[in-house]
């Protein structure tokens, strides 16, 4: 699927979606409804406009992406935005972020749409606090801070 293809958001998202601008375009941040498997909070995020979803490469910085995929870059940001609500095992904080759709060309990852698929494993004490809302609010808006980072790194 050539990016010049757009594909649509996949539908409405769970939250109310978070504008965020990059470059002076006015993008919408959203998520899928969470569900769980196996102690793992699972949902999908995206960015998108009016046409459908954006890609990684309308995020990068204006220099032009860097070597590293988009993914790699947006857990960082979900990592330090979620600072202390996901559990860390051995050393290792309990996240896992992946691209929804594969790019054409693997040696080209930020050609390819803004939606991911995620999962965490939250601190238990610090998740029983917040009602299931607001925890998909932490991670809707740490990941639009993430997305907000990408263009500035």
């Amino acid at each position: 699927m050539a990016m010049t293809d757009r594909v649509p958001a996949p539908g409405p998202s769970f939250l109310r979606e978070q504008e965020l601008i990059v470059r002076e375009r006015r993008l919408r941040a959203g998520m899928s409804r969470p569900g769980t498997s196996d102690d793992w909070w699972l949902a999908v995020l995206w960015v998108a406009d009016d046409a459908g979803l954006v890609s990684f490469a309308d995020l990068a910085p204006a220099a032009g992406p860097p070597p590293e995929p988009p993914a790699a870059r947006l857990g960082l940001g979900l990592g330090g935005g979620l600072s202390g609500l996901i559990l860390e095992d051995a050393g290792r904080l309990q996240i896992r972020i992946a691209p929804a759709i594969a790019p054409e060309d693997a040696d080209r990852p930020w050609r390819a749409p803004a939606i991911v698929r995620v999962g965490f494993r939250w601190e238990p004490a610090r998740a029983a606090t917040l009602r299931p809302n607001e925890l998909a609010t932490e991670v809707l808006t740490a990941f639009r801070r993430a997305v907000e980072a990408l263009s500035h790194r």
